[in-house]
């Protein structure tokens, strides 16, 4: 008996040693742990401020290349209306041959007496023909207004039926995949869409989805992506939206109560997409809506999610 007592009592503070050590290091695997996904956060900022800087610098790009555009066009009516390129300096060479000693060569007096005395003045009139030049582009700028302020609803989204055709890993981006989506134009569209955590990579070959199909192209981690997959979505889940039975790649999504065509391309600086995403949400019956109106497929049926219910989508 003294035996086992005494055995009993060396053996007995080896398992609570065990036990505390092992409780000290769970607790530095879950600081530790912790530290990562603070890094991982940090790590997420610092690649959306990347992005939105390359956005940035696209659009910056394109107003250039839109300036450039209206420089070409606006020679190209001068050219038409006779207007050449030197017109003042020829001007004022042929004033000063004529003019007597009598009369000062200002420039701006120059262009008038040269209307007066030469018969064949055709830089004289180009210079007057620049002033309405300048009055036809006031109405042309007051109509793009006009169109910035037309009502913002879910009718200028291009929503279209696709079919993917095949789907695999982004080479440079564990999230995300590489789409190849029919949307009945004579070649497929790559999309870029950030299902990987969501949805199995089997789950996403030769399947029907909802495609908005006129946004700006732009490029996810060296991939430009020409459309985007509508899903619904929370924080934890993801489910790709289905088209109704018997819809086809290229099948308009429409909705009740929003007549009207789609944008060619959204205006990212409109932010129309921004303003019109809030509004789109799945009802109590998985029903994919746009402020109750369903997404429709005219004479087919309704877009809907799986098992997702009063969600947002996007």
């Amino acid at each position: 008996m003294f035996v086992a007592r005494s055995l009993f009592k060396m053996s007995s503070p080896n398992p609570l040693a065990r036990l505390e050590q092992r409780a000290a290091e769970a607790d530095q695997i879950i600081e530790y742990l912790k530290q990562q996904v603070q890094l991982l956060k940090e790590k997420a900022n610092v690649q959306a401020s990347i992005r939105e800087e390359k956005k940035l610098l696209v659009e910056n790009a394109k107003l250039k290349q839109d300036i450039e555009d209206l420089k070409k066009q606006l020679l190209e009516k001068e050219k038409r209306r006779g207007v050449r390129d030197v017109a003042v300096p020829s001007v004022e060479v042929s004033v000063n041959s004529n003019a007597t000693p009598s009369q000062p060569a200002a420039p701006a007096h120059a262009v008038s007496s040269a209307t007066k005395v030469q018969s064949p003045p055709p830089k004289d009139e180009g210079n007057v023909k620049k002033k309405p030049e300048k009055k036809e582009k006031k109405p042309q700028q007051v109509a793009t207004a006009g169109q910035d302020d037309t009502k913002v609803d879910v009718s200028r989204l291009d929503m279209r039926v696709g079919r993917i055709v095949t789907a695999e890993k982004h080479p440079d981006a564990d999230s995300l995949y590489v789409e190849q989506v029919d949307v009945g134009e004579a070649q497929p569209r790559t999309v870029v869409s950030g299902l990987v955590k969501y949805v199995p990579l089997d789950q996403m070959q030769n399947r029907m989805a909802i495609l908005l199909c006129n946004l700006k192209p732009a490029k996810m981690r060296g991939v430009t992506s020409q459309a985007m997959v509508m899903c619904a979505s929370s924080p934890e889940k993801v489910e790709i939206l289905d088209p109704p039975s018997g819809a086809v790649p290229g099948d308009r999504v429409t909705f009740q109560g929003f007549p009207g065509e789609p944008d060619k391309e959204l205006n990212p600086k409109k932010k129309v997409w921004e303003q019109i995403q809030p509004d789109l949400r799945t009802d109590d019956q998985c029903v994919a809506t746009y402020k109750g109106a369903p997404f429709e497929v005219a004479g087919k049926g309704v877009c809907r999610a799986q098992t997702m219910s009063n969600s947002g989508i996007k």
